[in-house]
């Protein structure tokens, strides 16, 4: 990058926490924050051992936090032992085994709990019908599952035998599942006939057989099937069995396998579009640590929390804020297997007031679409148990910022907006809710023991007010640890020479404002270059949104033969998609001088095109690889498998205006 990221958003709007949740949180007021905030600094390692002793339960304390004599390939609590199920089932057993850990809402409405005793029992018995089927310490397991109880206990079974599982999010292709397991040398897969959503049945163990069908999955010697639906699947005698038969007559008690701090808990793949996925490896002690403290410390969790992160488990926020950070605090969570418009768009407020949730954590891309779906359906519901709101994925724009807090929060919920990674393992900057004022679109401040920084092309604080690189310049206890078997790509991915070889490159690109609160201004690779103007994405569709004629919106850039870049902007509207063409072109105009009245005529967008909905995975990420091969003309070629709507493609592909 030649020159700063221009920051062109300006949010003056600031709201402190109500002195009332201040009194009762677990950080109570900036000060108990800034005193976490010196004792990291004083001593770093120092800060995370106590951290360590305090909030884990180990078999063997470590007596050294953090090894930086290979960096950056950091280790944290080695000479530690420890086990994670045993940190989130064993150690409430004798203080609170009949109370709920789990509250899982099926597609169909149908509601199943389960306590900790039970899950203890069931998870042992499952960890046991692995042993009992070859599965030892070390060995990785993929699990491609529905979002349900049966998930968690295999990702539980899992950490309690110490393999190593890779979830692959169910709406994930055949061939995202045979190239993590040609990569991982999975001898295991644990999946199910199918999953419902929507109303509608998605068969799994069909995927798992195209799969395996495509070769190179030789290391593949059983197939675990849960049976969820009830369809009809193929059987390969051999090699398929039942989970209902691998666990009968299995032990309900299994005794955990005690590990280094630094064993791998589990493999997660990012998705990226091209080439081979990059398999984040998590360490097992410093990675608990993360989920834990920052469950405290953002989620500012209580014993009588309903907790309920929306996140399938097929995702980093499925793993430490659904399987191991609830459950190594003894929370009762709530899981869902649906989505949020099934039966009607009013199906989350309908949940949180029927299960009384006190946490609702949920992606800004779900909040968007039920913004479009009913501006007013919240208000239906009984939404007074909420005390807490967070969203997480992306940032989130103030104007939908807005609108969680005062239609769902009610103006009286705190909202933590998290900035973190697949590869950070754990949130990195989010407000403290009973200690930070916070700003619609803003992540806030880091956390304690995270040395974030905004920093240019050479590695310098840039100045506040200016864009950069969003780097993290000391190591942490949840940071992955390598790519799995490819430690170059690691070190050159996100340890890049040009920044030292030490300071993590997250990608993003950021500012700080006056206050010192970090602003994310998208991805490095969506900043558009538009005639010398470094501008980010997320400013300009954070913009749109505020317009009240639009839902939702995406920016991406083309070439131009006068500015370099120009600006597309795909929108979704409120109203009805426009077909009628001087119709389409007027809104496009209105908008265009909307960006440029909020902005500057340099944002403004040189193409518009309208759409139902904007192309989305099945978690509800939006392609923008696919955007962008719109915005130039270009065929489509990338797999589009994953695709929850692919039908919205030839609506964008249509015309510009």
């Amino acid at each position: 990058m030649s020159q700063a990221i221009e920051s062109i958003l300006h949010e003056t709007r600031l709201f402190p926490p109500s002195p009332e949740f201040a009194a009762r949180a677990n950080v109570s007021g900036m000060a108990a924050y800034q005193t976490l905030v010196d004792r990291a600094q004083a001593d770093h390692a120092g800060f995370w051992l106590d951290m360590a002793h305090e909030h884990l339960t180990w078999h063997k304390p470590p007596t050294r936090a953090l090894d930086e004599s290979n960096a950056p390939f950091y280790k944290w609590f080695e000479d530690g032992e420890i086990n994670v199920s045993h940190n989130c089932l064993d150690r409430h057993l004798d203080t609170q085994p009949d109370k709920l850990a789990l509250i899982f809402e099926a597609d169909d409405g149908k509601v199943t709990t389960i306590t900790y005793r039970a899950l203890y029992h069931r998870v042992c018995a499952f960890a046991n019908a692995l042993k009992a089927q070859g599965v030892k310490e070390g060995d990785r397991v993929l699990i491609y599952m529905p979002m349900s109880i049966e998930a968690v206990i295999a990702m539980q079974a899992c950490a309690r035998i110490a393999a190593i599982h890779s979830v692959v999010f169910g709406g994930f292709s055949a061939k995202s599942i045979q190239e993590r397991v040609a990569d991982a040398e999975a001898n295991t897969i644990i999946t199910a006939d199918g999953q419902f959503r929507g109303g509608r049945e998605i068969p799994l163990k069909k995927a798992v057989d195209e799969a395996l069908a495509m070769g190179g999955c030789e290391s593949v010697e059983r197939v675990i099937v849960y049976r969820r639906t009830g369809s009809t699947v193929q059987w390969h005698e051999g090699r398929d069995l039942w989970w209902h038969d691998a666990i009968a007559g299995q032990p309900e008690e299994c005794p955990p396998t005690f590990v280094s701090g630094e064993h791998p808990l589990f493999i997660l793949y990012t998705s990226g579009s091209t080439g081979k996925p990059k398999g984040v490896q998590h360490s097992t002690g410093g990675y608990l640590l993360g989920a834990v403290t920052s469950m405290r410390w953002v989620f500012d969790l209580h014993p009588n929390d309903i907790f309920w992160c929306t996140a399938d488990v097929g995702w980093v926020t499925g793993h430490s804020y659904v399987a191991y950070g609830p459950l190594a605090l003894g929370a009762t969570e709530l899981i869902f297997e649906g989505i949020p418009t099934y039966p009607d768009a009013g199906r989350f407020w309908k949940m949180i007031q029927d299960h009384r949730v006190t946490i609702f954590y949920t992606a800004p891309t779900a909040i968007r679409s039920l913004i479009k779906a009913g501006t007013d359906l919240p208000r239906q519901y009984d939404l007074s148990s909420l005390r807490l709101l967070g969203t997480v994925g992306e940032p989130i724009n103030p104007e939908a910022w807005m609108w969680y807090h005062t239609v769902v929060g009610q103006e009286r919920c705190p909202i933590v907006d998290t900035w973190w990674q697949t590869e950070t393992g754990c949130h990195m900057i989010a407000p403290l809710p009973g200690a930070t004022p916070t700003k619609p679109g803003s992540c806030t401040l880091p956390l304690p023991g995270i040395a974030a920084a905004i920093v240019d092309e050479t590695g310098h604080d840039v100045a506040r007010g200016n864009g950069g690189f969003l780097v993290i310049k000391k190591p942490w206890p949840s940071m992955l640890r390598t790519l799995w078997r490819d430690p170059e790509r690691y070190q050159a991915t996100y340890f890049p020479n040009d920044f030292g070889g030490k300071t993590y490159l997250a990608g993003d690109g950021a500012q700080r404002d006056e206050d010192g609160y970090f602003w994310i201004m998208g991805r490095i690779d969506d900043v558009m270059n538009v005639a010398g103007h470094r501008l980010g994405s997320t400013e300009i569709e954070s913009s749109l949104v505020a317009n009240p004629l639009v839902a939702e919106a995406a920016v991406v850039s083309r070439p131009d033969d006068v500015t370099g870049e120009a600006v597309c902007a795909f929108v979704v509207l409120k109203a009805a998609r426009p077909t009628d063409h001087a119709e389409a072109k007027r809104i496009a105009d209105e908008l265009r001088n909307w960006v440029t009245q909020q902005i500057g005529p340099i944002a403004k967008p040189k193409d518009f095109r309208f759409g139902d909905n904007l192309p989305k995975t099945r978690s509800g990420k939006i392609m923008r690889r696919l955007l962008r091969s719109i915005a130039k003309g270009e065929a489509i070629t990338q797999d589009v498998t994953t695709l929850e709507n692919p039908a919205i493609l030839e609506q964008l592909t249509a015309s510009a205006y």
